[in-house]
């Protein structure tokens, strides 16, 4: 069974960094450069060069947060899977159904506890920063 969750583990592994390709490899055609988007851009007010960036430190902290959560959802995700598995193959084991109860009880005060941390990180940004 070990040996199937690596098996498991490590495609889902490997495959995420398959949908990190970049795009600009894979089109023959490149928009960005050859479709008049930046001079549009540009010309209008809505588009920043390279190296000009103006997104504000707290925005960036927060995209950075939100990339962490996706991670801890995918996180639990797993443990989940895996603490169901566990359960449905115990076929009446009391040692594996309690082992399986806890991981799927971890799992779940787990993500409690990150979303509580959560909410209490956007309370504080959008309630009582920009207020002061």
């Amino acid at each position: 069974m070990k040996k199937f969750l690596i098996v498991i583990l490590s495609v889902f592994f490997v495959s995420s960094f398959l949908v990190c390709a970049n795009v600009n490899q894979v089109l023959a055609y490149d928009l960005e450069l050859n479709g008049g988007l930046m001079e549009t851009g540009l010309g209008t007010g809505h588009f920043i060069p390279t190296g000009m960036d103006t997104t504000p430190l707290p925005e960036r902290i927060g995209d950075i947060i939100g990339a962490i959560l996706a991670f801890v959802g995918v996180i639990f995700l797993i443990l989940m899977i895996y603490g169901g598995y566990t359960w449905m193959m115990a076929r009446g084991n009391e040692e594996q159904t309690t082992k399986a109860k806890s991981i799927i009880r971890n799992a779940l005060i787990g993500i409690v506890v990150v979303l509580a941390a959560y909410a209490v990180t956007l309370f504080l940004r959008y309630y009582v920063i920009q207020v002061a």
